[in-house]
């Protein structure tokens, strides 16, 4: 069995090592390395501040303060704010998702 050196930042805890001790012995170096490089993009991402919220979060903020007229509005003239939203780069699930949320909330009684 071969043995990996590393210089790290912070001493792993007990449990964090054998977490990644048990990864080593469980899956082939080449799954490691591409999750890896995947947690080091998501990582420079998150610092340099461009990382891409998820689907929920951008549902949540289409909807989360709209009122029944406006719901009824957006309905009413979808294919601008499909274009709006494709000009956003919200992919088309999302924006299906958007619009069955939007026909729920123009359902609903203003209060």
């Amino acid at each position: 069995m071969d043995e990996i050196k590393l210089e790290v930042q912070k001493a792993p805890s007990d449990a964090q090592l054998k977490v990644i001790e048990d990864c080593f012995r469980a899956m082939p170096i080449e799954e490691i390395l591409s999750g890896l490089k995947f947690a080091k993009n998501r990582w420079s991402a998150k610092d340099a501040g461009v990382l891409k919220v998820g689907r929920k979060s951008i549902i949540q903020k289409e909807i989360h303060s709209i009122t029944n007229e406006q719901a009824q509005w957006r309905l009413k003239n979808w294919k601008m704010m499909i274009s709006n939203y494709r000009r956003r780069g919200y992919s088309y699930p999302t924006i299906s998702r958007i619009k069955k949320i939007l026909i729920e909330k123009s359902k609903k009684k203003s209060k």
